[in-house]
């Protein structure tokens, strides 16, 4: 009878079997009154634990650290980890940080990349060194080179080339830091996604937004401290694992938000429930979640407290932050923002809307990119300009917005997709259409605020822009790179899970401390 009322009671609570990132590193003693499941998966585990700590050692028991600060608190008590800001390694020269990701992977070849002789042979097979041993996604036989059908144009103090196709970008580069050297280890989308913002190739690790919030906590307790939105009419190939948790505790993964509608849904009060109800309602929810805490020692519930109070918070914060009425209409039509249409322009608007307000990492995705050249809605002729038309003027509107109220100075923006595209027409099936296949041994980013150089271009490759052949930056160095303008030693924050100490860069990884101003 007590063991089956147990039983249910962890099945209300929603703790039943479930297993968090400490207890599978760091065991603490089965609950005495612990249902069969929990009683099972802490007993195999503890034995196993037990056998290989006497072979190890009294020093073999992991612990839980943040930010490489030392162990987490016990499991006794609980901890507001999505409170007050925790003090990064070393001086930051970023706080915060917006990504845009143009999901699918704009070509480079056609945007920041210039390679004339590329057009020199337009139409002509690639020569047969370059694809020896090469594996492409679509690409069959021998493909022909293709040369852009854009003209290119240096522009501002640094002479950086940009394309015709962006006309706005082409006024800031002067802010800009572009690097044209990124590779990646993966030429499909889901697995490069993953790679770019995870560092892993497979679902399952925290994404680089939970790794910044997990580091250095947040700067408004009323808003989530890592916020994503879409726009292009998808979600990622790889799924939202790109702004999960991982095996951090789930308070730190990404919370997308609509542009259009109620940005959260489901988060006012019922009605006929007024404040001071919710609040009762809140306040008897955590007393009996501390109780399962202090029993079961699970730190999810701890999460599920802390993400319940933020979204009681948030019920009075997120409707301002998202009512683009109070911006002037000089400002609308900087960005080309529309405020009764979802877009990526106002997107970049939201995007500034909730730095300046203290959300830690922004992460934008627009999807589109993916110009293979199997029909019009996928070429470089009409998708590609298509695009740049939807993007380049709010991409550089955010900019000179952050710029002009203080804000670029301490806030990092990247500009990428997760691989670049290949010099060679794909033709798949014989289409007519032009388009490049996916390609990970080169691409082109911008970078700016934060600690960047301005005016500033990196990295070189070959002639037909194949393989790069002058400063190499891979994506662990790009990632570590952006957690030490945020003040935090990759090597550093860390975090015990399954054995072993994992970080955004895995065990890879450097500064690239030429790109820093």
């Amino acid at each position: 009878m007590t063991r089956d009322h147990d039983e249910l009671s962890a099945r209300e609570s929603g703790d039943l079997g479930r297993a968090s990132p400490s207890e599978r590193s760091a065991p603490d003693p089965i609950p005495v009154r612990a249902s069969r499941r929990t009683f099972l998966a802490s007993a195999g585990f503890s034995l196993g634990s037990a056998a290989l700590a006497s072979l190890l050692g009294p020093d073999a028991r992991p612990e839980v650290g943040i930010a490489g600060r030392g162990p987490a608190s016990g499991a006794g008590a609980t901890v507001d980890r999505t409170g007050p800001q925790r003090p990064p390694h070393f001086p930051p020269r970023a706080k915060r940080v917006i990504y845009l990701h143009m999901a699918g992977s704009p070509p480079q070849q056609d945007l920041f990349d210039y390679k004339p002789k590329l057009n020199e042979l337009d139409g002509k097979p690639c020569p047969e060194e370059l694809i020896a041993k090469e594996r492409f996604a679509f690409i069959k036989g021998r493909p022909n080179i293709l040369g852009s059908p854009y003209a290119f144009a240096r522009h501002g103090a640094s002479g950086a080339y940009v394309s015709s196709l962006l006309p706005h970008t082409a006024r800031i580069v002067d802010d800009l830091t572009i690097v044209r050297s990124l590779h990646t280890d993966q030429f499909n989308h889901a697995p490069a996604e993953l790679f770019l913002h995870t560092g892993g190739n497979r679902p399952g690790r925290p994404a680089a937004g939970a790794w910044v919030t997990y580091g250095l906590g947040t700067e408004n307790r009323d808003l989530p401290a890592f916020v994503v939105l879409n726009s292009g009419g998808k979600n990622p190939s790889a799924g939202k694992s790109v702004w999960g948790s991982g095996f951090l505790p789930s308070e730190y993964q990404g919370c997308q938000c609509r542009s259009q509608g109620d940005p959260v849904l489901f988060a006012g009060d019922p009605p006929g429930v007024g404040r001071e109800a919710r609040r009762r309602t809140l306040d008897l929810t955590a007393e009996l979640n501390r109780a399962a805490f202090a029993k079961q020692g699970d730190p999810e519930i701890e999460a599920r407290i802390a993400q319940y109070e933020l979204a009681f918070r948030m019920q009075a914060s997120v409707p301002g932050t998202f009512d683009l009425g109070s911006e002037t209409p000089e400002t609308l039509a900087l960005y080309g923002a529309d405020p009764a249409r979802s877009s990526f322009a106002r997107n970049c608007l939201l995007a500034r809307r909730l730095v300046e307000r203290g959300v830690r990492f922004v992460q934008l995705f627009d999807h589109g990119w993916d110009v293979h050249g199997t029909s019009p809605g996928d070429d470089i002729i009409t998708q590609l300009k298509t695009k740049c038309a939807e993007t380049d003027r709010p991409a550089a509107a955010l900019i000179l917005d952050l710029k002009r109220r203080g804000l670029l100075e301490d806030t990092l923006v990247v500009w990428s997709g997760e691989f670049g595209r290949t010099p060679m027409n794909e033709a798949r099936d014989g289409s007519k259409y032009l388009g490049r296949d996916h390609h990970p041994h080169a691409f082109t980013i911008w970078m700016a605020g934060g600690g960047m150089k301005r005016g500033f271009v990196y990295g070189e490759t070959d002639e037909l822009g194949y393989r790069i052949v002058k400063q190499p930056v891979h994506v662990h160095d790009l990632q570590a790179t952006m957690l030490h303008l945020l003040g935090l030693d990759h090597e550093r924050l860390t975090y015990r899970f399954q054995g072993r100490d994992f970080r955004l860069t895995d065990v890879a990884g450097r500064v690239v401390k030429d790109l820093l101003a």
